[in-house]
């Protein structure tokens, strides 16, 4: 029989085509653990939309100090601040689906504003994921402690008595507070004129100063000038009375029977953000809501925790953003 064939040394080619693909073999390994790396593995940007001082800040803030101090992560708050806070939910939008954007998302931007401003470039329920709700709060009409107005009953006899001559300030065109004061006109059949300002703090200081007579606004906005006596609060908005302003009766009770505005705070990331990491998100900020402490501190602002899986902070927007676009019609404000 002939000898069998003796095999070949291997061409210096297939050698170095071996050695590409064991490096690129290592290459992939070496990025596959760096992925597999715990969540964050640097810091988070907390995107606030709205200026310093108002009620998204402080509770942003709030939030981003907790999870520092239980977790030892690195959150940083960052305002971008303008056009009713959509200028800050837009940012998110546009950021990497990573888990290291995230913002401090309101009724104002995500349900009110996109059906207020024609400019709006995005869809909060598709555009965004829900991670977790932080905080509702209802919303307070307050005036100058030294003001004639007296009663939302003043309020609604000195508009009727000279339409136009009262002047309502809020945190900006195309917020839930800025609707609040717009649907109570339409309830009372009065004429007030709104000034909006670029956040809550420009129009806490022109109501202090005497230059608006009313400020439509967040109870947590709003909530130290009014424990320390400076501005007086006339009715909150809400179906229910605030827990941290227990004597203040809600605008239902003053004869605006069904009248219910409020507006709640929740945590949002971009639509493609891994689910792994948005579950983590979750479970942290849920184990700081369950805290007296963190409740002591969100109420002290005026506030309420509510407790929330992503997917039931995701039903609430998908609601309450479709419910919202028939009160908006219906209210005839518009913001160009």
């Amino acid at each position: 029989m002939p000898a069998s064939p003796r095999r070949t040394a291997a061409r210096p080619q297939e050698t170095l085509l071996t050695r590409t693909l064991s490096l690129f073999a290592a290459l992939a390994l070496s990025a596959s653990v760096a992925h597999a790396q715990p969540y964050p593995s640097k810091p988070i940007h907390l995107i606030v939309p709205f200026p310093p001082g108002g009620g998204t800040d402080i509770l942003s803030r709030l939030v981003a100090t907790r999870l520092a101090e239980a977790n030892k992560w690195t959150v940083v708050p960052e305002n971008r601040a303008g056009a009713g806070g959509t200028i800050g939910i837009a940012a998110a939008v546009r950021a990497a689906p990573t888990g290291y954007e995230v913002v401090m998302g309101q009724k104002d931007n995500l349900v009110v504003a996109p059906w207020l401003y024609k400019s709006v470039s995005y869809d909060p329920t598709k555009d965004l994921a829900a991670v977790a709700h932080v905080a509702y709060t209802p919303i307070v009409i307050v005036t100058n402690a030294e003001s004639r107005l007296k009663t939302l009953a003043d309020v609604v006899e000195a508009s009727r008595a000279a339409p136009g001559s009262l002047t309502y300030g809020s945190p900006g065109s195309g917020t839930t507070i800025h609707l609040a004061g717009e649907i109570f006109k339409e309830a009372a059949h009065i004429d007030i004129r709104h000034i909006p300002y670029k956040g809550s703090n420009a129009a806490l200081a022109d109501v202090l100063a005497g230059n608006v007579d009313l400020l439509v606004s967040s109870v947590p906005s709003a909530i130290a000038q009014i424990k320390a006596g400076k501005l007086r609060p006339l009715a909150v908005t809400s179906a229910r009375r605030s827990t941290s302003l227990p004597d203040v009766p809600t605008v239902a009770e003053l004869g605006y029977k069904g009248f219910d505005v409020s507006t709640w705070y929740g945590l949002f990331v971009p639509a493609a953000t891994p689910k792994a990491v948005i579950a983590e998100l979750n479970t942290q900020v849920n184990k700081l809501l369950a805290q007296p402490d963190m409740q002591a501190a969100i109420h002290e602002q005026g506030a309420e925790t509510q407790i929330m899986t992503p997917a039931q902070l995701s039903s609430l927007l998908d609601t309450e953003y479709h419910q919202w676009k028939g009160i908006v019609e219906a209210s005839g404000a518009k913001v160009e």
